[in-house]
Order: structure tokens, then C-alpha cells, then sequence
């Protein structure tokens, strides 16, 4: 007999998401000791081996609960068991803006990132569900938050590998059971504290009893052909972004963009290229949202002369001489009007370094 149908589906999801993996590569799974990470570190276990991969284990303790200690080393042995090396826990400290959560998460990916880097693996997997993938998108509706955040978690970002995306837990839950492991409830997942948690077990449930059942598979399909459109509408304004780049000064972060050639792009393209220019410029990711997007944005479609927008990180952004110049540490000054904009009030004058136009 074959293994049991959720143990089958999950081996095939592991399965695609290493097709492309080297032999002798190093696949790392995180680990909670949930039922999610059981399921991918089983399935793990008996894929990588026969496509001729190293596997190895992480486990993050995030220092948030009496007794995580104890549980990050019973997960270690848990992975040990199976056959991983290296196996590793990787203790955290989580502070920082935006809540517990989002600490909690950069705190995370941080650990995996240099425990990556140290070990030299290509791959992370990680064990979102579909389930996960849907409450992500609901929490995104509910911030008002724009199509990258509708459109979830990918199957796959940088070193990051999501196999479970189009499985639901009920699967991975299924497969742990039938694997003989019991897993373990992290208190927090049902501690209405948490946002998720109250999206899980309150929101989610709620939903399905007013409009049906399906809303976790519905939201999920919805994030992948946002998904879709997100990439697409990206690389454009990629692709705009490196023609309407112009350097200036000696600090590689310092850069300016067409007033006018910007203008004359879609709204959705124009967006994700003020991005680009603001990531490029030091602003972090994590710290710019959709309301620094607009002010920038105002600088070209509601322009009446307002001075620099200030950003996250000292980066400061004015519109001069027919240019939206991006600039570290302050450096854009009060003076001069824009001579590309006749009858508008002064704008800020170009930082030290850029060329102005005759």
C-alpha cells in the first residue's frame, strides 16, 4: 500500500518546489514543531534524499513564552531524528515597531537569513498553508492595504520556498497524524491578543457562516491572480525605473527622476517606480507605506510647491527644476523656483551634485 493521501499530496508539493535544486545542494526547513512543519520536515526528509539533495533543520526561538527553550530543543531532536544535518536553533530577540507580530517576524527571517548565508543553503522552506495564505489576505483587506499586500505570500521569494500554498492545513494537520507525530500548539495561534489569531478563529469562521463555505480557498485564488497582475505591472515599472534612473553626486543612493516623463505613465506604473526610487534611496520596505507612496505621488499629479517629503530613514525627496531628486541626511536646501513649472511656488533646490538644465 501507498502512504496515505495527505502524506502523497504533501511529498508531491515538496517535491515540485526542489525540481530545480542542484544535487549535493542544502535545503534547510523551518521548523516550528507545529503540525504545518512536521508535515514539510517529513515530506522533506523523504524527498530531498531522492533527488540526491542534503537537508538540514532550523528552529526559531522567538524568547516570547515560559518553556520556548525547551520546546525550540525538543524540535531540534524531532529534526535529528528524521535525519537532518545540520540542525540548528537559533534564539531571537524580538523588539522593534509595528507590534509583537511583525517584530516577531523580522526577528525570524533575520535568524534564517544569516543561518543561510553561514550554512550555505540555496533554499528555505517554509510551511504556509492555504489556510495561512488567506488569513494574509484578510488581513491585508483590512488595513486597506494595496495589491501587493492582497496579493499574499509567494510560492517563492529569493532563497524561500512556500510548497503548501494550494493545500489546506487540514492537509498538513492530516499528514502529521498519519506520519505518527504529535504536534505542538503554539498558545499564541489561539490567543486573541494577536490579530491572525483573532482572524483565524473568529473572522475566517464568521465569514464562512454568513456567505458559504470556500472563503479561505477564494481568498487564496484571489491572491494568486493578484499575484500575477502585481508581477507583471512590477516589471514594468522596473524596466522604467532603470531608463528614467540619473545618478548624481558621489553617494550611489542619490538619484533623480523626470518630472515629466514619470507623469506621463499609468498610475499603477508611476507608484511602483516612485518605490523603486525611494527603496533605492535607503528607505526600508518594511517602513514605507502606502501613504509615503501618495505624498510622493502628489509631488507630480498635485504639485503646488511644497517643500522635501521626508521619509523613513532620512531620505528626503523635492521636486526641482523639472526633477523628483532623492537624497540621504537632509541635503536638499530651501531656495529657487522649478523653471519647468512657471507660476508654481519655490521648490527645493537640487542637493549638491545634480546638474541644473540651462
Amino acid at each position: 500500500m501507498g502512504p496515505a493521501p495527505a502524506v502523497a499530496a504533501i511529498r508531491l508539493a515538496v517535491r515540485k518546489a526542489l525540481a530545480d535544486q542542484a544535487p549535493g545542494g542544502l535545503v534547510l526547513v523551518a521548523c516550528s514543531g507545529g503540525a504545518d512543519s512536521i508535515a514539510l520536515a517529513c515530506a522533506t526528509a523523504f524527498v530531498a534524499p531522492r533527488l540526491s539533495l542534503r537537508f538540514g533543520g532550523l528552529t526559531v526561538d522567538h524568547n516570547l513564552q515560559a518553556g520556548s527553550a525547551a520546546q525550540a530543543e525538543r524540535v531540534v531532536r524531532f529534526l535529528a531524528g528524521l535525519g537532518f544535518d545540520p540542525v540548528e536553533a537559533l534564539p531571537v530577540h524580538v523588539h522593534g515597531r509595528g507590534g509583537p507580530e511583525a517584530a516577531a517576524r523580522v526577528a525570524r527571517y533575520g535568524a534564517l537569513d544569516a543561518a543561510a548565508d553561514r550554512l550555505g543553503a540555496a533554499t528555505v522552506l517554509l510551511g504556509h498553508t492555504r489556510d495561512d495564505q488567506a488569513e494574509t489576505v484578510l488581513l491585508g483587506l483590512a488595513r486597506g492595504s494595496g495589491a501587493r499586500s492582497l496579493a499574499g505570500m509567494p510560492a517563492r521569494h529569493g532563497r524561500y520556498a512556500r510548497p503548501f500554498l494550494d493545500l489546506p492545513r487540514a492537509t498538513t494537520v492530516a499528514a502529521a497524524a498519519a506520519e505518527g507525530f504529535e504536534p505542538w500548539d503554539d498558545p499564541h495561534n489561539a490567543d486573541p491578543a494577536y490579530t491572525r489569531s483573532r482572524v483565524r478563529h473568529a473572522a475566517i469562521p464568521a465569514l464562512s457562516a454568513a456567505l458559504g463555505p470556500g472563503i479561505p480557498e477564494a481568498l487564496a485564488r484571489t491572491a494568486k491572480m493578484l499575484r500575477e497582475d502585481t508581477e507583471a505591472l512590477d516589471a514594468w515599472a522596473a524596466r522604467e525605473f532603470d531608463r528614467l534612473l540619473e545618478p548624481f553626486g558621489d553617494c550611489d543612493l542619490s538619484h533623480y527622476l523626470d518630472v515629466s516623463e514619470l507623469s506621463g505613465l499609468p498610475t499603477a506604473v508611476r507608484r511602483r517606480v516612485l518605490r523603486l526610487a525611494a527603496l533605492r534611496a535607503g528607505c526600508p520596505g518594511s517602513d514605507l507605506a502606502a501613504v509615503h507612496i501618495e505624498e510622493l505621488d502628489r509631488l507630480l499629479t498635485d504639485w503646488r510647491g511644497q517643500g522635501p517629503l521626508h521619509l523613513p530613514s532620512a531620505v528626503a525627496v523635492a521636486r526641482r527644476y523639472g526633477k523628483l531628486a532623492f537624497e540621504r541626511s537632509g541635503a536638499l536646501r530651501r531656495g529657487g523656483a522649478d523653471r519647468n513649472d512657471p507660476g508654481q511656488a519655490a521648490e527645493d533646490p537640487a542637493p549638491a551634485g545634480l546638474l541644473m538644465p540651462a
